[in-house]
């Protein structure tokens, strides 16, 4: 069962939502649902709670709700608590919200957004522009890393190709790339930037990005080529692939006399920019 994985904001929080091509569905995660609809604290604890209540009422909602896996905050992926946009009309009618009416427009909206993405793909393009913009993000930086998607898609669709399916053998290889071109394990590097939940990529300057995307091209080229049958071999096959980068990026450090990865991170140039604007208002007054 193909399924698509993505994050979708509702009145600016996330919720996680997987797309499964042999339904046709959205799946939600109902926790993150929970928390939007309840602005609970602890919206793990409600769900199971109120999970609890409906059983006990003969409710079949959270009988019928299925559990797939979705990434956590701490980058890992757990099964989560799904329901599909039927069943979710049906939970927020049970939640005493007001929020529920224009939760209702959201999700009918990303039923439509999915539909028009399938006829027209560039229309989920320019709608990732858009999110990315109004987060402040530059139009150079944010074609660089649109292009990031698309090399990373085709670097997993080569995993996939020599039998590599698991989640989490992914991390592993996406660590062993990383580490080999930067010199730094995906922790490490997100430590360096002071980053908890936040993208790695979406923090990553346009030089971090383009050396990060050799890396990957390189990784999915030599795997070619080597067709490797075991996964230790695409851990070999990773490092050499990050080593391609690597060894460029020393060499762009040695012309430059300027390290390529930084502490600097995306949150911290939003907060510099509101700070200049703020000073900025302070002398015009």
């Amino acid at each position: 069962m193909k399924k698509e994985t993505a994050m979708r904001l509702f009145q600016d929080q996330k919720v996680r939502v997987l797309w499964d091509d042999v339904k046709e569905k959205w799946y939600f995660s109902i926790v993150d649902i929970v928390e939007v609809l309840t602005d609970s604290p602890n919206p793990r604890t409600y769900w199971s709670v109120f999970k609890t209540r409906l059983k006990a009422e003969g409710s079949q909602l959270a009988t019928n709700c299925s559990q797939l896996k979705m990434q956590s905050a701490d980058g890992k992926y757990y099964l989560t608590d799904v329901a599909d946009t039927e069943q979710l009309l049906r939970l927020i009618q049970s939640i005493p919200s007001k929020k529920a009416e224009p939760f209702k427009l959201w999700l009918a909206k990303v039923g439509n957004e999915r539909i028009d993405e399938t006829h027209d793909p560039e229309q989920a393009i320019d709608r990732a522009m858009q999110t990315y913009l109004k987060k402040g993000y530059t139009k150079e930086w944010i074609n660089q890393r649109l292009k990031t998607i698309e090399v990373r898609k085709e670097l997993t669709d080569e995993w996939e190709r020599v039998g590599i399916k698991e989640t989490s053998e992914f991390a592993i290889l996406t660590n062993e790339i990383t580490n080999a071109w930067s010199g730094l394990t995906v922790k490490k590097y997100k430590q360096l930037k002071n980053l908890k939940k936040e993208n790695l990529r979406d923090n990553m300057s346009n030089v971090e990005l383009v050396l990060n995307m050799l890396a990957e091209v390189a990784t999915k080229e030599i795997s070619k080529k080597e067709n490797p049958k075991h996964f230790e071999e695409s851990k070999e096959i990773a490092r050499k692939g990050g080593s391609v980068a690597g060894n460029a990026r020393k060499e762009l450090e040695q012309k430059t006399d300027q390290p390529v990865v930084t502490p600097e991170n995306n949150l911290e140039n939003k907060t510099r920019k509101i700070k200049l604007v703020g000073q900025k208002r302070d002398i015009n007054e």
